[in-house]
């Protein structure tokens, strides 16, 4: 039994470290984001720089649609549009 509560405590040790290692605040993002342009060369204060900001946002919001989609496929079991039809009939006089 004590080594099933051992087990048990390193794995919820385990999954704290990593949840405190994917969290990152909009400042830190926002830094981490300028660092990667500065060491692409481009100067803080230019328009080139903060170009080069907009696209690494447009990037990673490209990248969290496409999960969200690829997800949808994995809940919803489809990958196309699904069209519902519903037939109409029309009687003559």
């Amino acid at each position: 039994m004590k080594t099933m509560k051992t087990k048990l405590l390193i794995l919820a040790a385990a999954g704290l470290m990593l949840a405190a290692c994917q969290t990152m605040t909009p400042e830190e993002r926002r830094a981490a984001d300028g660092n990667t342009c500065a060491s692409y060369g481009f100067r803080r204060g230019t328009d080139a720089f903060a170009t080069c900001l907009q696209r690494i946002e447009l990037d990673r919001r490209a990248e969290s649609r496409a999960f969200r989609y690829d997800n949808d496929v994995m809940i919803w079991g489809w990958s196309r549009p699904v069209v519902v039809t519903r037939p109409v009939i029309v009687q003559g006089n």
